[in-house]
């Protein structure tokens, strides 16, 4: 709720290749009780911003990968460019 009060948030997922990490975080579409962190977090913000009057939001989101040091951009056109 806090990310609506003009707070930075942040969900940090952490573990093992192959742990489930990407699953938490998008799970899959169909059925609705696989939705994964990332697209409920969406919709409770987006939600959230219709009801609000005479305010102002300004949405940016990143998904980020971090491995064996190298940092690569899961939301950008090429996932396999890592980052500076």
């Amino acid at each position: 709720q806090g990310v609506t009060e003009g707070y930075n948030g942040t969900i940090f997922a952490y573990g093992q290749t192959g742990s489930g990490k990407s699953f938490t975080m998008q799970g899959i579409v169909d059925p609705s009780t696989q939705k994964g962190i990332i697209p409920r977090a969406f919709e409770h913000i987006f939600e959230s911003v219709q009801c609000a009057d005479n305010a102002k939001f300004l949405v940016r989101a990143s998904y980020l990968e971090i491995y064996n040091e190298d940092i690569r951009d899961l939301l950008g056109a090429d996932t396999k460019q890592k980052l500076e």
